[in-house]
């Protein structure tokens, strides 16, 4: 029997991280089927975790959403994570909730942490530019006499052009601290 070749691969969706296995079954023959091991990822392709600086704290929910607290020291002032860039092609960055005075963005960043393209914020699908090896997800005041917060933030960066329901990335124990 010769073999066969499939174009296009195999896509498997899982509805929570975490390891399964997923049956393989022939058509042709009942009697052959393989159990493959499998690793479900999150499409949350951020990382984050505890930070503090510039007057703002952040802590990790038991759900993986972000709390953040305190008040900025100034305008622009926030904290950031910096982390290896895990997909390039087209992606999208979603805030599932949100508060006045506090912005979300990701930058990509070159080997030597220069940034390139313009910064991907909340709403638009964007294409990771060449050389991307690292991204920066950076929380910051808007207000020009930044004010108190003490909010619970759900951000997601995916794959893709559609944003879809918030999921805890697979990452919330990277270590943040201030934007200088």
């Amino acid at each position: 029997m010769a073999d066969e070749v499939f174009s296009g691969g195999v896509s498997v969706t899982g509805v929570e991280p975490g390891a399964t296995t997923i049956t393989i079954k022939s058509t042709t023959n009942p009697n052959i089927s393989k159990q493959v091991p499998v690793t479900v990822k999150s499409r949350n392709l951020l990382s984050y975790g505890p930070a503090e600086g510039n007057g703002l704290t952040a802590t990790v929910n038991s759900d993986g959403s972000l709390h953040v607290k305190g008040t900025a020291s100034s305008q622009w002032a926030g904290i950031r994570w910096t982390f290896p860039c895990p997909v390039h092609g087209a992606v999208i960055l979603s805030r599932h909730t949100s508060t006045d005075g506090l912005t979300v963005s990701v930058k990509c960043l070159d080997a030597k942490g220069g940034q390139l393209g313009a910064q991907i914020n909340t709403g638009n699908a964007v294409t990771v530019p060449a050389g991307t090896v690292s991204l920066r997800f950076d929380i910051l005041a808007t207000e020009a006499t930044p004010t108190a917060k003490d909010v619970d933030l759900r951000v997601q960066r995916e794959s893709g052009d559609t944003a879809h329901e918030w999921m805890k990335p697979d990452v919330t124990s990277l270590e943040g601290g201030a934007m200088s």
